[in-house]
């Protein structure tokens, strides 16, 4: 856990278990960290980055307004729920999709919650691929190019392997409509 925090705020890049995959992280506040996971992952940065959050009391220091709807959507997902919100700020502006919005998640338990309250800022999740490859569940799958594109891997055994649960993702606008973009 320490040395993924520090290399986090060293402006470095972890390899971690999130709440869904195996992502490639960094602090969502750093703009060169953020570009370092597009090269890496070779992701367009027209679809900017998800973000992880430790509780959704943090909400309003990245997003600028909540709409209603979402406070209840977070409280009561049983599953993990990423939703676009029409605005960020905050973080770095390579996070943001180009309309400005911001794709964030609440994490509520285990490795990847304690990872965040401890570090204090939100933390981009990309999945561990290279853009439209699979989402690897376990260490060993994932790709060479990704392994030593890292600054860290997270210290789990090679075959823990991840429960696959891609996040559900929703675009919420301030009139309460919404767009379900992945179910």
């Amino acid at each position: 856990m320490e040395k993924a925090i520090q290399t986090l705020r060293e402006g470095g890049l972890i390899l971690y278990p999130t709440d869904t995959f195996w992502g490639i992280g960094c602090d969502a506040t750093n703009k060169e960290a953020v570009a370092n996971i597009y090269a890496l992952t070779q992701r367009s940065p027209e679809k900017g980055m998800i973000v992880l959050l430790e509780t959704d009391s943090k909400l309003n220091r990245y997003v600028k307004q909540i709409p209603d709807i979402a406070w209840d959507i977070v409280e009561l997902a049983e599953k993990p729920t990423t939703i676009v919100y029409p605005e960020g700020y905050n973080v770095a502006d390579n996070v943001l999709a180009p309309d400005k919005s911001l794709a964030a998640r609440i994490v509520k338990e285990g490795f990847c919650h304690q990872l965040i309250k401890k570090f204090g800022k939100p933390i981009v999740s990309a999945s561990a691929n290279i853009a439209n490859d699979n989402a690897p569940l376990r260490l060993d799958d994932i790709d060479k190019r990704i392994l030593d594109g890292v600054d860290y891997i997270v210290n789990l055994p090679s075959d823990t392997k991840l429960t696959p649960k891609a996040s559900t993702i929703m675009r919420i606008e301030m009139d309460g409509t919404f767009t379900l973009i992945r179910k």
